[in-house]
């Protein structure tokens, strides 16, 4: 059984992480939306809150599931017998951040990250862009799934 991981925080999942979460779950027996827990991190979106968006995105997938970790992705893969790392790719930075990151996985742990360039409609979607817009009362709700739009 193929299994991958798409970890991130998701403070909130947007368009872009659906569409990415959508074309993993084809190519994957099994997804694991991971949500990682930071404690020095402050979200606008509490764990449960951004755990049930992403649920409710998905609760028809039978091969999404949908987890909260602490620590290091590879730790959690280990542990969890998840031999992929699902990353999306929006723009050239994302991906020498992501390349960094993939190595030093792949140094430390036989775990495989597998990349997506992200739909172009999406490309420029980012959480941290969605919650200025809803620090700022903007219409957020073209940048997020439906179960996001509270």
């Amino acid at each position: 059984m193929k299994k991958a991981i798409f970890p991130g925080s998701f403070d909130p999942i947007t368009l872009g992480h659906f569409d990415i979460i959508e074309r993993g779950a084809k190519l994957f027996d099994e997804l694991i939306i991971a949500i990682g827990i930071n404690a020095e991190k402050k979200y606008m979106f509490s764990l449960d809150q951004r755990k049930q968006f992403i649920q409710a995105c998905f609760e028809k997938n039978t091969n999404i599931k949908v987890v909260t970790y602490s620590g290091l992705t590879i730790d959690f893969c280990q542990k969890n017998d998840v031999r992929y790392i699902l990353r999306g790719l929006r723009n050239p930075a994302d991906f020498e951040f992501e390349k960094a990151i993939a190595h030093t996985n792949r140094h430390l742990s036989s775990i495989e990250t597998v990349f997506l360039l992200t739909a172009a409609r999406t490309s420029y979607i980012s959480s941290s862009i969605v919650r200025d817009v809803i620090r700022n009362n903007g219409d957020y709700t073209k940048l997020v799934p439906k179960s996001v739009r509270i």
